[in-house]
């Protein structure tokens, strides 16, 4: 009788069948709806996509609130990450940070919500960044902290005894070396942030729509066609911003490891 062995190899199949369950027929399916109609390839779902204004003035505000997202958690989050890298109880304090992630999305964006009501703030793009930065800096604040606090000491110290200001040693050795975090912590913001949904209706009563939010709507009103073109554009631009970090971090490792 053939002895039963397990091989490496086995172990792989649940996730290839996860990816090709999940992953790929998802795939097939918008590139489906977006260049087939009646059983023909046709191009009819584009032209109808970029033929009207209205569907690039979304994407152009999407990448607006994204690009603002990104740059209002890069300001605060770095402040926050140094700070906690210096306290005995850092990592403890991130953990607080954190915590609200743990709590689901549209829960938060709703006590947002009930927030600025009681308040008195009128719902509009101002709240939906601020509902943005809330729900996505504890991503740039975690790979930040993690960057930081693993920088080598002994560089500091180095730049302190030849004389360098405590001002210069900040911006040409710790922020230098931790561009790896800051590169991780922009990829975790820009590209969930274009790409949201809900969180912009929620904060403004309905009267902005991002791109996500459009892709959706699309879909409900049973435009597939259009909804899978638009799908296939925000594949496209998060590739694309992929593909601009992943440079920039491989030119910034590069670098460092000439200095060094």
């Amino acid at each position: 009788m053939k002895k039963l062995t397990l091989s490496r190899k086995v172990f792989s199949y649940p996730y290839i069948l996860f990816m090709l369950l999940f992953v790929v027929t998802p795939l097939v399916l918008i590139l489906v709806n977006a260049f087939i109609v009646d059983g023909k390839i046709d191009f009819s779902n584009f032209v109808d996509y970029f033929g009207n204004p209205a569907n690039m003035n979304v994407l152009t505000l999407s990448i607006e609130v994204g690009v603002i997202t990104t740059l209002l958690c890069l300001l605060i989050g770095y402040p926050t990450a140094y700070l906690l890298s210096k306290m005995n109880a850092g990592k403890l304090l991130v953990l607080i940070f954190i915590m609200p992630m743990w709590v689901n999305f549209l829960l938060r964006t709703l006590a947002t919500k009930t927030i600025f009501e009681a308040l008195g703030v009128q719902l509009g793009i101002g709240t939906v960044i601020a509902g943005m930065v809330y729900n996505y800096l504890p991503m740039m604040i975690l790979p930040l902290h993690t960057t930081i606090s693993g920088i080598d000491k002994s560089y500091i110290e180095a730049a302190g005894d030849l004389g360098a200001s405590p001002l210069r040693v900040f911006t040409r050795v710790v922020v230098p070396m931790s561009m790896t975090g800051i590169i991780s912590g922009i990829t975790m913001v820009f590209i969930p942030t274009i790409s949201t949904f809900a969180i912009s209706q929620l904060l403004s009563n309905s009267s902005i729509y991002l791109f996500g939010d459009s892709i959706q709507l699309k879909f409900d009103q049973g435009m597939y066609g259009v909804g899978s073109v638009m799908s296939i554009v925000m594949l496209v631009l998060v590739l694309l911003s992929n593909f601009i970090i992943n440079k920039v971090s491989g030119r910034d490792n590069q670098n460092r490891s000439t200095l060094l």
